[in-house]
């Protein structure tokens, strides 16, 4: 009889599965598309038992009748993060999810529990600064704003872990996740603040932390006859969707930077021993023991969609011919790509998207193309702090759907002058999940590597000169419009952070 592992990713936009043999082989895939809600600016929001619990439930279905009778020997699930569900015992979801970095409300309490703790004890202890991707100001924000949930809420969830706890019944969280969970998470100790977690959460029960590849329970009885996964297959933590999209891709030695190329921007750096950086996230990496460096951008592969929707549903194949027929520069362009607040490096919830020199000869073939350069810059400014924090990236890997897009990546590599490697299986985090249950089972060795590299982007180094000049633009168009956008942020209902 065959093994097989099954992987499952909870993404933004939909929800991917992968059924992989030990040797990384794909038996079978499927996909769930859905949606996010934008309640208010600044909020986003997932239904967890329409969205996360459903497309388990299907996409393990589909899997499970795919390996037609073969032994289903793990399970791993990663998903967006870090998010914030409150639940009662029986898991039963109180609210909608809160999403990560993208969902902006809790700024007076970011603002409140830095000036209570300190800005510098909170990195030094947490590894990263208060913002809107850090976990703790939201569960403030709900004990303020939502009392009535507040007091039925009993234990709190991530995306994976609540897929984790509906199959097994176990409350854990991994420790990289955890890590994300600021201030609550000490990264030098790997555990929970004790003063902390109980001042932000009181009377909320912590999970138990383990790392993302240790198995975590089995499948039971009531989880079987939904899912279909067979009573008492093994399950493993899981963790947040970009690292198991980095260890998919190989990103595991000191060094290696991953690009995932999403609906946002992600970049994780594996570090040797960890090291802090004030506009950086220090956190627990996917292996044990291990660190990382990581930082966001909150639009990238979402303003693609906005080009598309604004000209009126052009195909996406023609909208990016006509940005490869415009010139590099896309003929004086500037395009600044915080439509949704931005993360790294600014971390300013009111920040608003800026394009700058427009005239009546530009079309939307250089708007798309602007997107593209506007991000690329965005990259360049995060590699740069990246280089500083955890010394220079000595490989990069370019993941996620956009990776596939060539003018994307080439544009990416011409503005940081970096090479991007590209592998050859481009399935994502479902992959590396599948990886995840394969070890965390014991049915191959801790260091099996399913990656291989297929392609490589080198930098065009003729454009260096001119993508130089506009990256100092690029670098002085926030600071001279901040005050603007934030009025105008104030205008459409997001306060000024």
């Amino acid at each position: 009889m065959s093994d097989y592992l099954i992987g499952i990713d909870l993404g933004t936009a939909s929800s991917k599965g992968v059924l992989a043999r030990p040797d990384g082989t794909i038996v079978a895939t499927a996909t769930r598309a859905h949606g996010v809600s934008y309640p208010r600016p600044g909020w986003a929001e997932v239904d967890a038992d329409a969205v996360w619990w459903a497309d388990v439930v299907a996409i393990s279905r589909e899997l499970t009748a795919a390996a037609a009778g073969g032994r289903i020997a793990g399970v791993c699930v990663s998903g967006v993060g870090p998010c914030l569900l409150l639940c009662d015992d029986q898991v039963r979801p109180l609210r909608p999810a809160i999403l990560y970095g993208i969902d902006m409300r809790a700024t007076a309490e970011i603002d409140e529990l830095t000036r209570r703790y300190g800005a510098d004890e909170i990195v030094a202890r947490g590894g990263s600064a208060l913002s809107s991707q850090a976990v703790g100001p939201k569960l403030l924000w709900v004990r303020r704003h939502e009392p009535q949930v507040w007091q039925r809420a009993t234990r709190w969830y991530n995306s994976s872990s609540f897929v984790v706890a509906r199959l097994t019944g176990e409350y854990v969280l991994d420790q990289h996740t955890a890590s994300q969970c600021d201030p609550l998470y000490d990264v030098s100790a790997r555990r929970w603040h004790p003063e902390w977690a109980a001042d932000v959460a009181p009377g909320l029960r912590f999970p138990e932390l383990l790392w993302p590849g240790q198995v975590a329970g089995t499948v039971t009885g009531d989880a079987a006859a939904r899912t279909g996964l067979p009573a008492g297959t093994p399950v493993c933590a899981g963790t947040v969707d970009a690292w198991a999209e980095a260890f998919s891709a190989g990103v595991r030695r000191p060094g290696d930077l991953m690009l995932m190329y999403g609906s946002t921007m992600f970049f994780v750096q594996v570090l040797s021993a960890p090291r802090t950086h004030p506009l950086l996230w220090t956190t627990a990496g996917v292996e044990p023991g291990s660190y990382t460096l990581a930082a966001g951008m909150s639009t990238s592969g979402l303003l693609t969609e906005w080009v598309q929707r604004l000209t009126g549903g052009v195909p996406y194949e023609q909208l990016l011919a006509e940005a490869e027929a415009v010139p590099p520069g896309a003929d004086g362009l500037l395009l600044l790509p915080y439509f949704a607040g931005e993360r790294t490096p600014i971390f300013d919830p009111a920040a608003r998207g800026v394009i700058a020199g427009l005239s009546l000869r530009h079309g939307r073939g250089h708007l798309f193309r602007a997107v593209y350069e506007g991000i690329g810059y965005g990259i360049r400014q995060i590699v740069d702090l990246l280089d500083s924090a955890g010394g220079p990236a000595g490989r990069i890997v370019a993941v996620g759907g956009g990776a596939r897009a060539g003018l994307w990546t080439q544009v990416v590599s011409d503005i940081t002058g970096r090479e991007q490697h590209l592998p050859a299986e481009t399935i994502g985090a479902s992959y590396g999940d599948a990886l995840l249950a394969a070890i965390g089972t014991g049915l191959v060795p801790p260091d099996t590597d399913w990656s291989r590299v297929a392609r490589t982007v080198t930098p065009d180094r003729s454009r260096a000169e001119l993508y130089d000049r506009l990256f100092a633009g690029y670098g002085t168009l926030y600071p001279a419009t901040r005050d603007v956008v934030h009025d105008l942020a104030a205008v459409q209902g997001q306060p000024p952070g």
